[in-house]
């Protein structure tokens, strides 16, 4: 969800503007990624990126009310950066890993966020994914919970509707008694 998460609508921010901001980003969620190993980045790693995270966001965005749609996308994205399942083994037993054949950055992120996003809707499904519900956060999430019924991205997102919602049934009502007639009530 990092990826996702790195453009925020509602505020019109954006973490992946300029290559420095990319470079921070892929040290910091790609281990392959070495700050003195990796070959220079380019702003066509940034472009792709960029498409990568909006193909994540519409899975999420999508997946709660067309969870075919979410699927199809997932597939395409999967099958443009031929990301392919491969079995590993090591001490701890055998994995099952999705990488990409190419060596760019876009490759290696589609593999690892849309593998995660297949994993999540075959396993726990579709309703897992979400956007926030909160009226000025856009920020998307999996739903790990119990019961499947997360609406918000944070505690602090769910924190500030619920202070939101008791305050305005606080509000006195326009014209009711402490409203706009000034408590006056007339016939």
């Amino acid at each position: 969800m990092d990826l996702a998460n790195t453009w925020r609508p509602v505020r019109g921010e954006d973490d992946l503007e300029t290559l420095p901001q990319l470079r921070t980003f892929l040290v910091d969620h790609l281990p392959a990624v070495e700050r003195d190993t990796s070959p220079p980045l380019t702003d066509a790693d940034l472009t792709e990126v960029r498409a990568v995270r909006a193909t994540v966001r519409t899975v999420l965005e999508t997946a709660g009310a067309d969870a075919d749609r979410a699927a199809e996308i997932v597939n395409a994205g999967l099958r443009h950066h031929r990301v392919v399942p491969t079995i590993r083994r090591d001490e701890d037993g055998w994995w099952a890993d999705v990488v990409a054949d190419a060596d760019r950055p876009a490759a290696h992120l589609a593999a690892v966020t849309l593998g995660a996003l297949a994993a999540v809707i075959t396993t726990l499904g579709p309703d897992r994914l979400g956007v926030c519900a909160g009226a000025s956060c856009r920020a998307t999430f999996v739903d790990l919970s119990r019961n499947g019924s997360k609406q918000y991205c944070t505690r602090t997102c769910a924190h500030r509707a619920s202070v939101a919602a008791y305050r305005s049934r606080r509000r006195p009502a326009v014209g009711g008694p402490g409203g706009d007639s000034g408590g006056v009530v007339t016939d």
